[in-house]
Order: structure tokens, then C-alpha cells, then sequence
């Protein structure tokens, strides 16, 4: 979409350049450089350039830079302009609506035509022959090495591209000092510009840079690249611990610093020499190693307190609701208590309330009474109400007094309960016992058969033989097998028999402990215990009880000792007591199934 309020001369070039011949075209956008160089308000010169990009005359540029500049009117010269154009109107270009089209396309684009450039320029430096011709290719050379450097400078995302290019690293390869001088000071400038993307191009472009950089400090014999060389070498050292480190540690960089050493001391660069084989000595590499292990350490304290937050905030919510839980619950409670006592006032108001009724109503009936009463039976009535009364506050009286009998012989009736509960379980459990016995009882012999019943009985006997015919086996064999299976048939009753009474202890201790627990969970607290209630906690085992005596013994003895015994003393520590003590009142205990002497 075309921006309205668009330039005239703008226009006017986009048509010019969109009918004229291709030939003609590098001339006409060289008009831009008037344009742009036009002194306006910031405002209007980002609109100028937002119009140029929209009609678009920069990829024109682009293309031209492309073409052969042999056939371009004006040669190198009009190319290393159109570069400054191309340059100037990309920085602080705002596109719009197209901003991603130009950052990842335009832009690229531009600093790779721009490095191509600078190649081709390279290349006819070498082969020019005139000194005239070579001092006008150098000062184009150094116009698009400007232009590269502010395009850079305007947008530095794309530094990472330009190192990484594989025409940057011809054009630092170079053996001329000239163009070398060059290009290691556009790459100084742009490391002081942002050194960060150093780290992330590939490893082996960085290992190439710094060898390049290495030979030519090392084996240059022109001052100025050696300068330069030492500079970018300090520069990117300093910037950077990975790179020193490597620079120190790395087996390809071994010896270095004796090299370093054997440079001449009298230069004009020995200062960034000197500053190079300090930070390379191994003084400072171990400085730079600490200040590395310093730096991990307070990353692993930043991790490791930014966990912990997030975990307290992770249980930030879950303890607001438990304390909002529990604040609600209270303020439930107290709420309820307040509308308990509220109702307890009110049925009493209205429990005076109806006595006041009901007396005033017997006083009226009352008197009604008498005044139909003929006087002669007035006597006689009041002994007829009195005896009335007499009989209803001899009920009351009764009620409540058997009532408090039975509160009181609360704790004796379920004793009896208990012990019927016992009785009834001990009877069942003997039936059981008695019915087993009878029916695994050993063999006792026969009973007194009758003379009839032995000859039916042989008889018998004789029909079961005579139809079954036995194998043969001698006498001794049968009786052997004989005693052997009454052996194996007394050896399983025995072990039956001794697996029936463990089973029937268990059965008992856990009657027994039903009871027990049956009785403790009816039994009032201890506080409102009174008569024989406090018996119902005395337990009917002797180990149990022996063990409440010693502690009860142990914390008396506790208690009882003088203030400086305690010192030195913790909640959880035991407390000893000697066995003489223990077993003073030991045989007053209550067990359960004994009477007490």
C-alpha cells in the first residue's frame, strides 16, 4: 500500500527510473544522495525514507549492486555512492506493515552485497598495476567499508551475519597491509560496537578469526597491521574470559606468550603488547578462573533462592487458606456459642414467662373455686388440693431421685452387663470346646456287642470278603501298615489339638479386648468419676499395669526432687527408677480375674 503525502521528487525518480533503460538506471538513483542529504526535521526525513523503501527504489540499489560494474556508467565510483545511499536509507528506516520482510531479507541481503563488493573491489586492487589507479580503488574500498560499518552501526543484529560470512573472512585474510589495515579496523569497530556476537557464531569461524588475527600479529612485518592485530587481540581478550581462556589453555594458541615476549620491546604498540602477556600470565588466569568459579557460585545462590521464592509462593496460597479456614471455623464457633446462649436466655425468659402463666391461672382457678364452694365445704376442698399437691410433688420427688440412683449405679450395671457379655462368651466358647473333644477323642475300643450282633456282624464280614477278594500280603506287612497309620492319624489330632487352643486364646484375648475398650468408651471422664467409676481404668493386665505404675512412680519422683537435680534436663529425657521402688506397692495392683486381698 502506497503512503499518501509522498514526495514529488520521489515520485518523479520512481517514474523515471520504472521508463528508462537499464543502463540508465544507476545514474538516475544516484539523485537519491540529493534527497537524502537535504537538510529537513528528523520527522520528515524518516518519511522520506519510508517513501523510498515503499516504491522500491532501495532494492533498485540492491539490484544494481549486482550488475557489472564495467557496464554501469561511472564504474566504481557510482557503485561505492550507491552504497552510502543504500546505507543511509536503511538506518532509522521504520517499514511499517512490512518490518518483517525487511529485517530478515532486505537487511541481510544489503550487508552480503555490500561484502561481495568489497571482494570485487579487493580483487582489482591486486591486479592494478597504476599507483593512481590503486589509490582511487583503496578510497572506494574504504567509502563501502564506511557504508558496511554505519549499516552495522544502525542495526546491530546484523554483526553475527557479517562475521560468520565467508567473504569477511577472505577479505581478513588478505596479504595486502592496506586493505588487511582496513578491514581489522571495521572489525575492531564493530566488536566496540557489540562484542556480544562474538560468542555466538560458530566455532570454527571464531577459531578462525583468531588465528588470522594471531598470524598476523605474529608474522606481519608492517607496524600498523601488527597494531591493529595487538589491539583486536586485547580488545577481544578483555571483552571476553571464554576467549582468554581459550587464547591461555587451548593447545592450538600453545606458546603464545613467549612469542609475545620475543616481539621488539620499542614499538609503538608495546603498551597493548605488555597488557596482552599480563592478561595471558598465568597470575591473572587464575584470577580470571576464580572470578569464573565466583561468578557460578552466585549463579547457583540465584537459582537456588529464586527456587526457594517460587516454592514459598507455590505454599503462599494454600497457607491463606488454611488460615482463612481456621479464622472461619472460629468465628462459626463463636457464632454458634452466641446463638446457643441467646436461645438458652430465651427458653428461660419463656420458661418464667409460662410459670408466671401458670401460677396466675391456679390463683384465678383458685379463687373461682372458692367462690362457687359453698362455705361449709371450704375446708374440706383445701385438704382435697393440698393432698393433691402432696401427691404431685411426692412423684417428682421420686422420679427424681430414682433418677439419681440410676445415674449413680450406672457404672455397676454395666459391670454386670460386662460380666454377662464375659459369662455368655466363656459358656459358648466351653460348648465349642466340649462338642470338639467329644468328636476328636482317641479311639476307647469297642462296646459289649450281643452274641447275635458278633455273628451278624461276621457274617457280614464274610459276604464283604468273599466279594472282594484282597490282595496278598503277609501279616507282619498289614500290621506294620497298621501302626503307621495310627501314628500319622495321632500326630495330625495333636497338632489339630494344639492349633484349636491357640485359636481359642486369640478368640478369648480378643473378647476380652472389646470388652475392655466396650467399657473405657462408656466410662465418664475422669473429672466427673465418682464412686467406683475410677475402677472401670484399671487395667485387667499385668504388664500393662505394672509399666503405668512405673511411670506414674517415675514422674512422682520427678516431681518430688529438689530443683537442682533438674538442671541439665530436657522434656524428652527418661527417667530412672530403681526396681526396689517400683516393687513396693506392686502386689496392691488390680488384675483382672483375682480378688483383691
Amino acid at each position: 500500500m502506497k503512503p499518501k503525502g509522498t514526495d514529488p521528487r520521489i515520485l518523479s525518480l520512481a517514474a523515471e527510473v520504472a521508463k528508462s533503460p537499464e543502463q540508465n538506471v544507476p545514474v538516475i538513483l544516484l539523485k537519491l544522495k540529493e534527497i537524502i542529504n537535504t537538510p529537513l526535521g528528523s520527522s520528515e526525513l524518516k518519511k522520506i525514507k519510508q517513501d523510498i523503501y515503499c516504491y522500491d527504489l532501495i532494492q533498485y540499489c540492491l539490484l544494481v549492486l549486482n550488475q557489472d560494474c564495467s557496464r554501469i556508467q561511472g564504474g566504481w565510483t557510482t557503485v561505492s555512492q550507491l552504497t552510502q545511499i543504500i546505507s543511509h536509507c536503511c538506518v532509522g528506516l521504520e517499514p511499517g506493515e512490512d518490518a518483517e520482510e525487511f529485517y530478515t531479507e532486505l537487511l541481510p541481503a544489503a550487508a552480503e552485497h555490500f561484502l561481495v563488493l568489497e571482494r570485487r573491489l579487493q580483487t582489482c586492487f591486486i591486479n592494478a598495476a597504476k599507483g593512481e589507479e590503486k589509490d582511487e580503488l583503496l578510497h572506494l574500498f574504504q567509502i563501502v567499508t564506511d557504508s558496511l560499518f554505519w549499516l552495522l552501526g544502525g542495526h546491530v543484529q546484523l554483526i553475527q551475519n557479517v562475521l560468520q560470512s565467508d567473504h569477511f573472512l577472505h577479505l581478513l585474510q588478505t596479504d595486502d597491509v592496506q586493505i588487511g589495515s582496513t578491514v581489522m579496523t571495521m572489525l575492531q569497530s564493530i566488536l566496540q560496537i557489540n562484542s556480544g556476537d562474538l560468542l555466538r557464531i560458530e566455532r570454527r569461524t571464531l577459531h578462525s578469526i583468531l588465528d588470522e588475527i594471531v598470524l598476523k600479529l605474529l608474522s606481519t612485518p608492517s607496524p600498523v597491521i601488527r597494531s591493529t592485530a595487538a589491539k583486536l587481540l586485547l580488545l577481544m581478550a578483555e571483552s571476553h574470559q571464554e576467549i582468554l581462556i581459550l587464547l591461555r589453555l587451548s593447545a592450538c594458541y600453545k606458546g603464545l606468550t613467549s612469542l609475545l615476549y620475543k616481539q621488539e620491546p620499542g614499538t609503538e604498540f608495546s603498551q597493548e603488547l605488555r597488557q596482552l602477556i599480563g592478561l595471558l600470565s598465568p597470575k591473572i588466569s587464575q584470577e580470571i578462573e576464580d572470578q569464573k568459579l565466583h561468578q557460578a557460585v552466585c549463579l547457583i545462590q540465584a537459582y537456588w533462592k529464586g527456587f526457594q521464592t517460587r516454592k514459598r509462593l507455590k505454599k503462599l496460597p494454600s497457607a491463606v487458606i488454611t488460615l482463612q479456614r481456621s479464622f472461619r471455623s472460629k468465628r462459626t464457633k463463636m457464632l454458634l456459642k452466641l446463638n446457643r446462649q441467646k436461645e438458652e436466655e430465651d427458653h428461660k425468659l419463656q420458661l418464667q414467662l409460662e410459670r408466671q402463666r401458670a401460677m396466675r391461672l391456679s390463683r384465678e382457678l383458685r379463687l373461682s373455686m372458692l367462690k362457687i364452694v359453698h362455705p361449709g365445704q371450704v375446708e374440706k376442698h383445701n385438704r382435697e388440693i393440698e393432698d393433691k399437691s402432696a401427691l404431685i410433688i411426692q412423684k417428682h420427688w421420686r422420679g427424681y431421685r430414682e433418677r439419681k440412683n440410676f445415674h449413680q449405679q450406672r457404672s455397676s450395671l454395666m459391670e454386670y452387663k460386662a460380666a454377662v457379655t464375659l459369662q455368655r462368651a466363656t459358656l459358648k466358647f466351653l460348648a465349642k470346646c466340649r462338642k470338639k473333644r467329644k468328636l476328636f477323642a482317641p479311639w476307647r475300643g469297642l462296646q459289649e456287642l450281643s452274641d447275635a450282633r458278633r455273628v451278624e456282624l461276621k457274617q457280614q464280614v464274610d459276604d464283604y470278603v468273599r466279594r472282594h477278594p484282597s490282595t496278598q500280603m503277609s501279616d507282619v506287612t498289614s500290621r506294620e501298615l497298621h501302626s503307621q497309620a495310627q501314628e500319622q492319624l495321632q500326630h495330625y489330632l495333636m497338632g489339630r489339638v494344639l492349633q484349636e487352643r491357640a485359636q481359642q486364646h486369640r478368640e478369648a484375648l480378643m473378647a476380652q479386648i472389646s470388652t475392655n475398650i466396650e467399657q473405657l468408651m462408656k466410662a465418664p471422664s475422669l473429672k466427673e468419676a465418682a464412686g467406683k467409676e475410677p475402677e472401670l481404668f484399671l487395667s485387667r493386665s499385668r504388664p500393662v499395669a505394672a509399666k503405668a505404675k512405673q511411670a506414674h512412680l517415675a514422674t512422682l519422683k520427678h516431681l518430688q526432687a529438689p530443683w537442682w537435680k533438674k538442671l541439665g534436663e530436657e522434656a524428652g529425657d527418661a527417667i530412672d527408677v530403681p526396681k526396689d521402688e517400683l516393687s513396693i506397692e506392686l502386689g496392691t495392683l488390680f488384675i483382672g480375674g483375682t480378688k483383691p486381698p
